[in-house]
């Protein structure tokens, strides 16, 4: 659980004084999206994230850089300031804790949290919303940039109060994620420098 909420605590506008867009179908923001997706070969992306803590009056800064390769090929590590990730290749991965640690190998199959992390992170970069909408309550908070609330159905309302996900200008990729938790706490995650369908080095995997 630890790392499902680490994912969450993963990946700006706030709910409740944020109008629908006139006229927002989101049907058809969401195909748009899914058609765009479904052209993405390879992602990179650094990222930035800002965890705010409700017993801390400040935000504790990280970044760290994510990598993908279509179909199921994943990497997230975070570089500043403490290094750890984890990397994925089908059902088979490997995580580390620490610069220059060589990890240890798992397989997703036998390793519950490590796949809810994969699958959200897969369904996320593939803009896979018929499996997303099995697991959230979807509403359209704004049409461009596109940006959605999302309130969990299943097992991760217990501790996860909502998602809010704001795509580029594109529709390309994941521009902002922000994760609250029941009780305050909630992480910001942003990306930039996003790189689409531009060689990735196998090695990385």
């Amino acid at each position: 659980m630890k790392l499902f909420r680490l994912f969450l605590v993963l990946t700006v506008l706030i709910w409740p004084g944020t109008a629908l867009a006139a006229g927002a179908d989101m049907d058809s923001v969401l195909n748009r999206l899914q058609e765009i997706g479904g052209r993405i070969e390879t992602l990179s992306s650094d990222f930035s994230q800002e965890k705010y803590l409700s017993v801390f009056q400040e935000m504790l800064p990280a970044a760290g850089r994510f990598y993908y390769r279509k179909p199921d090929q994943l990497r997230w590590e975070l570089t500043s300031p403490v290094t750890s990730g984890f990397v994925l290749k089908g059902k088979q991965g490997r995580r580390w804790s620490q610069a220059g640690d060589a990890g240890e190998r798992f397989d997703i199959s036998r390793e519950p949290v490590m796949k809810i992390v994969a699958e959200q992170l897969l369904a996320w970069t593939r803009a896979d919303f018929d499996r997303l909408r099995t697991e959230y309550d979807m509403r359209l908070l704004k049409e461009s940039p596109v940006t959605l609330r999302l309130d969990p159905k299943g097992g991760a309302a217990g501790f996860l109060d909502y998602l809010q996900i704001t795509f580029a200008e594109s529709g390309g990729h994941v521009q902002q994620v922000e994760v609250h938790e029941k009780g305050g706490d909630f992480t910001r995650i942003i990306f930039h420098g996003t790189a689409i369908n531009q060689p990735v080095a196998d090695e990385l995997f």
